[in-house]
C-alpha cells in the first residue's frame, strides 16, 4: 500500500509556528494504493463500486422529467414513511415503507435551484435561488434584470395530498434560498420560523423593495450582512412572511461587516470567504441553540427566541475556504464544519491536496467556546475527474459513540467516528467510480443521511441510494441495532433533534462490545455481564427483576478500577432501567 502525505510534517510546524495552524493538526496519510476505491472503473449506471462496513441495497434513478444535465439531485428529508428529495429542477418524493425497493410516488417540476427541502406536518418547504426562478415555475425562465414574474425565496407547499402538492405560499428573499433551516417555538406550538440562508446575488430593489447590494458604508440597511427570518403561522401557512433579518455578522461596536474580511490569508493557507452570507445553518432548538456555516466563520447562535437569533461567539481558519455546513453531537460538546472547498463541483481530494482545505474542522465546545481539535478529510486520494470535497452528513444513533456519516460527492460516503474529537477514524465507506472516464464529470453523493434504520443518499446523477451497515471490527451487530431503535416520525437534518435510547438488552450488549473493543474492562467481567444478559432477558416478572438487579451490582463494584468507568456508568444505567421496566 503507497501512503502519501498531503501537507508535511515540517509545513505543518512553520504555518502553526506563525500561527496560521492549531496545534493540534497533524500529517494526514492518504492512501493511493492498496484500498478498494482506487481504480474503480467509471460510469454512470454501471460504475465500479467499493464499500466497507455499508452494503447497497437499492438505487433508483431520477424521474424521467428529470433526465437532464442540469437536474441535479440535490438535499433530503423525511417524514413517515417518505423522502422528499430535492432537485435543481423541482422535487420528487419517494415512497420507502420497504427501503429495499423505494416506490416514486410524486414528481413536482419547478426549476430554481437548488431546491433543498425541509417537511413539518403537512408542510413543505423548498428553496429557490436562481434568477431564472419563476413564480408560475415555468421552464423558460426570466431574462429580464427587473420582473415580476421572477422568484427567489421560499416555496411553501401543503402537502396533504401528496399526488398533488399544492403551492399556498411564496415568500421572496432578496439574495433567494440557498438553503434553509425549520426552527420551532418552545413557547409556540402553533408558529414555526425559517431561517433562510441567501448566497446568491442581490436582487434589484426595483424588483423587491428593500433589497441593496451596496457596501455598509454606501447603505445600512444592505441586504448583505445578514440572513432572512420567516414567520409561518401553522393553521394559515399563506400569511407566512419575512419577520426580521438579523445582523450576525456584525461586531461588539456595530459593525455590520464585522466578521471574517476574507481574502488570502498568507502562503501556504486558503483564500478565504467574506462572512457576508450563511450557507447553512443547524438549530438544536431543545438545546436553545444553532451553529452556523457563513462563510468566513463558524458561529454559534442563541436561538430561544427564535425570531431574533444572536450571536455568541465565532472561529475562523485560514485553511477553510468557505464554511458549509454544521452538525453537533447528541450531548452539543462536539461542532464538526465543513469547508467546501472549490463549491463542490472541483476535484479536491487528491493525494496533493492538503488535509486541511477541503475537509471536516472538529471542535470542542465547552461553556460556550469553541477550541478545535482536529481536520477530517477522506483518506484515500481521489482522481483529477472527481468533484470531491466535504459535504452534508448527519449522525448515526449509535449509544455511547459519536458516529457520522457524510456525502464527499464523487469521492463517495465515508462514516467516521468522532467519538474523541481530537482522533477521527474512518469505520465504512461506500463508493463508486468516476461518473466520466477521461474528464472531469459531474456526480456522486450530495447528501448522506441515517433514517430510522437506513443510510439515504442523494446521488446528483444516479438518483436515490439506500445503502445498510453491516458488521465490522469497528461496528458491532449489537452497536446497528440499537441504532435501529431510535426511531423518528420526521427528519430534517438541519434541526437535530435530541436522541433518546430507551433500555434494552441489545442497548446494554452495545456497550459491552464497546467495552471490549476498547478494553474499558476486564476480559471477564464482560464475558460473565454478557452471560447473565443473556439469561436474565429469557426470564420474566421477579426473576428478571433479580438478575438485573444483580448484574447492576456487580457493575457498580467493578466501575471504579474500570479503564472506562463512564461506559460502565452507562451500562448501568442501561440495565436499572430494565429493571424498571421489569417491574
Amino acid at each position: 500500500m503507497t501512503v502519501r502525505t498531503r501537507f508535511t510534517t515540517s509545513a505543518i510546524g512553520i504555518l502553526a509556528g506563525l500561527g496560521l495552524l492549531p496545534s493540534v493538526v497533524s500529517a494526514q496519510a492518504v492512501k493511493t494504493s492498496g484500498d478498494p476505491r482506487i481504480g474503480l472503473t467509471a460510469g454512470v449506471t454501471d460504475a465500479g463500486q467499493a464499500a466497507l462496513g455499508l452494503r447497497l441495497v437499492a438505487n433508483r434513478p431520477k424521474s424521467a422529467q428529470f433526465a437532464g444535465p442540469t437536474s441535479r439531485n440535490s438535499d433530503l428529508a423525511f417524514q413517515g414513511n417518505l423522502v422528499f428529495q430535492g432537485n435543481y429542477s423541482g422535487f420528487q418524493i419517494w415512497d420507502i415503507a420497504n427501503p429495499a425497493s423505494p416506490t416514486l410516488r410524486t414528481t413536482i417540476s419547478c426549476p430554481g435551484n437548488q431546491g433543498d427541502p425541509s417537511v413539518f406536518g403537512k408542510l413543505l418547504f423548498i428553496s429557490i435561488q436562481a434568477t431564472s426562478g419563476r413564480i408560475d415555475c415555468g421552464p423558460q425562465g426570466v431574462t429580464d434584470t427587473v420582473s415580476a414574474e421572477r422568484f427567489r425565496g421560499v416555496r411553501i407547499y401543503d402537502i396533504s395530498d401528496l399526488d398533488h402538492p399544492k403551492a399556498v405560499a411564496t415568500v421572496q428573499t432578496c439574495r433567494g434560498s440557498h438553503t434553509h433551516t425549520l426552527v420551532t417555538d418552545r413557547h409556540d406550538p402553533a408558529t414555526i420560523y425559517v431561517y433562510v440562508s441567501g448566497t446568491s446575488v442581490v436582487r434589484s430593489g426595483k424588483e423587491l423593495p428593500g433589497c441593496s447590494d451596496l457596501r455598509p458604508e454606501a447603505d445600512p440597511n444592505t441586504s448583505l450582512f445578514q440572513i432572512e427570518v420567516i414567520r409561518v403561522p401553522l393553521a394559515h401557512p399563506e400569511e407566512a412572511a419575512i419577520v426580521s433579518r438579523p445582523r450576525l455578522f456584525a461586531d461588539a461596536g456595530g459593525s455590520i461587516a464585522g466578521l471574517a474580511k476574507g481574502g488570502n490569508s498568507g502562503e501556504g493557507t486558503q483564500t478565504t470567504s467574506e462572512t457576508n452570507q450563511c450557507h447553512d445553518i443547524t438549530v438544536y432548538p431543545e438545546l436553545g441553540i444553532a451553529a452556523g456555516a457563513c462563510s468566513g466563520n463558524g458561529i454559534l447562535l442563541d436561538i430561544k427566541d427564535p425570531a431574533h437569533p444572536k450571536r455568541l461567539t465565532e472561529v475562523s481558519d485560514p485553511n477553510f475556504a468557505y464554511w458549509h455546513s454544521a452538525t453537533f453531537n447528541n450531548d452539543a460538546t462536539t461542532v464538526l464544519f465543513t469547508d467546501e472547498w472549490g463549491g463542490g463541483s472541483a476535484p479536491r481530494c487528491r493525494a496533493t491536496d492538503r488535509p486541511q482545505w477541503g475537509a471536516d474542522a472538529i471542535y470542542s465546545l465547552a461553556n460556550g467556546t469553541l477550541t478545535q481539535a482536529s481536520f477530517y478529510k477522506l483518506p484515500v486520494a481521489q482522481t483529477d475527474f472527481e468533484n470531491c470535497v466535504a459535504h452534508n452528513g448527519s449522525l448515526i444513533p449509535v449509544p455511547g459513540r459519536d458516529i457520522f456519516v457524510q456525502s464527499w460527492y464523487q469521492g463517495g460516503i465515508s462514516v467516521v467516528d468522532i467519538t474523541d474529537p481530537a482522533h477521527p477514524v474512518e469505520i465504512a465507506f461506500f463508493d463508486r467510480g468516476p461518473s466520466v472516464a477521461d474528464k472531469l464529470g459531474d456526480g456522486g453523493h450530495w447528501s448522506s443521511y441515517w433514517y430510522n434504520g437506513h443510510i439515504y443518499g442523494s446521488e446528483i446523477l444516479r438518483g436515490l441510494d439506500v445503502l445498510e451497515l453491516v458488521p465490522t471490527a469497528q461496528l458491532s451487530k449489537n452497536e446497528i441495532e440499537a441504532a435501529k431503535l431510535v426511531q423518528v416520525t420526521e427528519l430534517n437534518v438541519q434541526a437535530q433533534q435530541r436522541i433518546v435510547w430507551r433500555p434494552s438488552f441489545v442497548v446494554a450488549r452495545a456497550y459491552l462490545d464497546q467495552l471490549g473493543r476498547r478494553r474499558g474492562l476486564a476480559g471477564g467481567v464482560i464475558k460473565r455481564v454478557s452471560t447473565d444478559l443473556a439469561a436474565a432477558e429469557r426470564l420474566t416478572g421477579t426473576a428478571q427483576l433479580s438478575a438485573l438487579a444483580k448484574i447492576a451490582t456487580r457493575l457498580d463494584g467493578v466501575s471504579a478500577k474500570a479503564a472506562d468507568p463512564r461506559r460502565v456508568e452507562a451500562l448501568t444505567r442501561v440495565v436499572r432501567g430494565l429493571e424498571g421496566k421489569t417491574s
